[in-house]
């Protein structure tokens, strides 16, 4: 069975996409926004991909506030993690956000929130995942 990896403060939010997921996707979830519980999660390859909210209220990092786009940056940086699909999640859905979003985190995909369109939003995210070799 396939895992995402949800990075989300928002728990009603984290409770909805889980629950979409699971349902509809037949996915495995997890949820954090412990920073380091990500990474570990990324490295000891936990996940098949990653849902990533791009403002994250509560998340540090070496004692750094980081958001969404800072961890991207992270596991994208790091030839371990590179490969792992990141698909940014975010209310912040006006005009060049996309673009903007994409160039600077190096993720993989964007999906606007609120999530309206359940099947759709599952379809996104199975397409994203690699896989089997």
């Amino acid at each position: 069975m396939k895992t995402v990896l949800i990075v989300e403060d928002d728990m009603i939010n984290a409770r909805v996409f889980s629950k979409i997921l699971t349902k509809r996707g037949g996915l495995a979830v997890k949820h954090t926004e412990n920073v380091e519980e990500v990474m570990q999660i990324a490295h000891n390859q936990e996940a098949d991909i990653i849902l990533m909210d791009v403002s994250l209220s509560h998340s540090m990092y070496e004692g750094k506030p980081v958001d969404g786009i800072k961890i991207t940056q992270m596991l994208k940086a790091n030839p371990a993690t590179a490969r792992l699909p990141v698909i940014l999640v975010t209310a912040h859905a006006m005009d060049g956000d996309r673009e903007n979003f994409l160039n600077q985190s190096g993720a993989d995909g964007y999906i606007s929130k609120p999530v309206v369109d359940h099947q759709k939003f599952v379809d996104q995210i199975m397409e994203m995942i690699p896989a089997d070799n």
